[in-house]
């Protein structure tokens, strides 16, 4: 009974112990956990991240910030002091802007399900913008076995680093614009096939959406080398968001976010450099067709190709006003290969 008595003792102490640790953002309408804030420090660094229950670890905010700008959904939200954000629960208002309906068209029998939507994409170094990407995208899937047939962008936009330096030893300098990627949507249509011994699955059942979120790692306690260069510390984290209440599948998707980080270095540098991915698509247009050859251009990361101003609509998701905030003129559209 003894030992029982102190084991709960333990438990408690280490409970408050790990929550003194984080701060949980919540919605200030109905205190459910928000995932996916992004923290900005004052030089526009991506300090944290929330997790699927609204977590990020405190430690990654120091008072030198002195100013963070929290963004949800692709839009700034708050801008806090560190006094203000020191705290372990945090209330924001996640209503800017209403949810945007997706558009269910043509809803009879067909050989494909065609899922059209807006995408953005960008890299981190060691938390500051590397790169950027943005557009529009349209997904074929096979109706009967609800797989990937192709992904095929149909504009967009990127932007590089002005002044990269090509040091092939120098990681910590790259331009790393040839990871930025089209979301890969190649499992939404089953779900269940994100299930296996390494990834973590946790779920979160909000008012207007089901969210899933399905994590794994690889190389934690080891690095692994290969032509001089190590990487280690290897992470992925899928977000997948639904219609409330629903079956899960095509026909009920609301968002698709990804993160991917891996550490790496040249042995010549003393420091490993973090390197972030993230990927982010909002369909807007679902409909079901006999047809799969539409309109497509070549992803290029080495130019933008668009024959309108797409990002000017009020519901795309346009980080770019967000990072540019910070950066200016420190990142550069790439030529648009197609003119209007």
């Amino acid at each position: 009974m003894k030992r029982n008595y102190l084991l709960q003792i333990l438990f408690i102490l280490l409970f408050n112990f790990i929550n003194a640790q984080t701060i949980t953002f919540i919605s200030e309408k109905n205190n459910k956990p928000l995932p996916k804030v992004s923290v900005f420090g004052k030089d526009g660094s991506i300090l944290a991240y929330s997790d699927i229950d609204g977590k990020i670890d405190k430690q990654a905010l120091t008072p030198s910030q002195e100013k963070f700008q929290l963004v949800y959904d692709n839009y700034p939200v708050a801008t806090l002091s560190y006094s203000e954000i020191d705290h372990d629960i945090i209330k924001l208002n996640d209503q800017l802007k209403e949810i945007e309906t997706v558009v269910i068209k043509n809803n009879k029998p067909a050989k494909y399900i065609v899922i059209k939507g807006n995408f953005n994409s960008y890299v981190t170094l060691n938390n500051k913008l590397n790169c950027y990407a943005d557009g529009v995208v349209t997904y074929i899937f096979d109706n009967k076995t609800k797989k990937l047939k192709s992904t095929n962008a149909e504009q967009y936009r990127i932007y590089r680093l002005t002044d990269p330096k090509n040091e092939k030893k120098q990681t910590s300098a790259w331009d790393y614009g040839n990871s930025l990627n089209l979301p890969k949507l190649k499992k939404i249509g089953n779900p269940d096939e994100y299930k296996n011994k390494v990834n973590i699955i946790k779920e979160l059942k909000g008012d207007k959406k089901d969210q899933i979120e399905i994590s794994g790692e690889a190389l934690q306690e080891k690095e692994f080398a290969f032509f001089g260069f190590r990487f280690y510390d290897i992470r992925t984290i899928v977000n997948l968001s639904f219609e409330k209440g629903s079956e899960k599948g095509l026909k009920d998707f609301l968002e698709y976010n990804d993160r991917v980080f891996i550490k790496i270095k040249h042995k010549s540098e003393p420091e490993y450099n973090q390197i972030q991915s993230y990927t982010n698509f909002y369909p807007t247009e679902i409909s079901f067709d006999n047809n799969d050859d539409i309109e497509r251009v070549k992803f290029d990361k080495d130019n933008s190709n668009y024959k309108t101003q797409y990002w000017q609509d009020p519901s795309f998701p346009n980080m770019q006003s967000v990072f540019s905030s910070f950066f200016k003129d420190d990142l550069k559209e790439q030529e648009n290969k197609t003119k209007k």
